[in-house]
């Protein structure tokens, strides 16, 4: 994150002694409690189940099939959009950045220049090539130096919620790393292979990525309401284990989304609160990114809905 000015500001029962009923000690509470709760329990099994054969068939929708093809461009997009977003800050407030760091950070004035131009250039041109699907092992290298780097001398690692809110776009970083390894279909002689090595590598890099991602909703939950607290939680637990992974994105993604452009609408703000909610946006905006490529893609191999296919 490059410098930001201004201040620092997510029926009845039948009564005992009739035909149809018979008291026995200690028996008839606890089996109707017993009843209650299963029956609970199993009317939001199904509930659940519902809603979540209602995600999975979302394919099926001609809009949806239109999509499908865009939907990891778009999201690869959304992840990097940051990146682009800071490298651009940096070349449009280029005094401030380099009186910022030379002035009050007492960097020297030579590796504060070079260090802004290696940055911008580096986030640009790392972005760049992760939407294009060109040297993403470099480009993701390169992005995540850079979160690395600009954390270190600008001195942000003392705030949680930077640090939780930028493993998380490590986290979308990784799931758009993992998108580009291509499986191997073929071993010496043509024949199947047997265990895909990159397949398991893409699965632990998925479930990386997964736990990253949900770091961000540790600090994101706290000033919210209690149902979208509730919401959250069952959200990233599902979304870190891996289960019903698409539906547990696609609603972290939406609330997100939700509170992304009603909280973070820095275009309705004045110039000093717009460049900490436009941050905060486009950070956001690299966390959706990875939820709706992981709603495309799926959890990969080390997740509990693969080894459901599997057993």
């Amino acid at each position: 994150m490059s410098f930001r000015g201004g201040n620092n500001s997510f029926g009845s029962v039948p009564m005992a002694g009739t035909p149809q009923y018979r008291s026995y000690p200690n028996q008839s509470s606890t089996r109707f409690g017993s009843n209650s709760s299963s029956n609970f329990v199993s009317q939001f099994k199904n509930t659940f189940e519902k809603l979540n054969d209602k995600v999975e068939n979302l394919t099926d929708y001609p809009l949806v099939k239109r999509l499908q093809p865009y939907i990891p461009s778009i999201a690869r997009f959304f992840i990097v959009a940051t990146f682009y977003e800071d490298s651009i800050r940096i070349l449009t407030q280029w005094s401030d950045q380099v009186f910022y760091l030379y002035e009050w950070k007492r960097y020297p004035y030579y590796f504060v220049v070079l260090f802004l131009f290696l940055v911008s250039v580096v986030m640009f041109l790392g972005a760049t090539l992760l939407i294009l699907r060109k040297q993403t092992v470099y480009a993701t290298g390169a992005l995540c130096s850079c979160i690395i780097l600009q954390g270190i001398i600008y001195g942000l690692f003392a705030g949680s919620s930077f640090v939780l809110r930028n493993f998380s776009v490590i986290g979308g970083l990784l799931i758009a790393f993992s998108d580009s390894i291509v499986q191997n279909k073929t071993t010496f002689g043509m024949l199947p292979e047997l265990h895909d090595k990159n397949k398991q590598f893409k699965g632990y890099l998925l479930l990386a990525g997964r736990i990253l991602i949900v770091l961000m909703f540790i600090g994101f939950t706290f000033s919210k309401s209690w149902l979208t607290v509730l919401i959250i939680l069952i959200g990233t637990v599902c979304f870190a284990i891996g289960y019903k992974t698409k539906m547990a994105s696609l609603v972290l993604g939406l609330v997100l989304t939700f509170y992304n452009i009603t909280v973070n609408n820095y275009w309705l703000h004045s110039q000093t609160k717009r460049d900490f909610l436009k941050y905060e946006f486009y950070q956001n905006l690299s966390i959706i990114g990875g939820l709706l490529l992981i709603t495309n893609t799926g959890a990969g191999e080390m997740s509990i809905d693969n080894k459901k296919k599997v057993y």
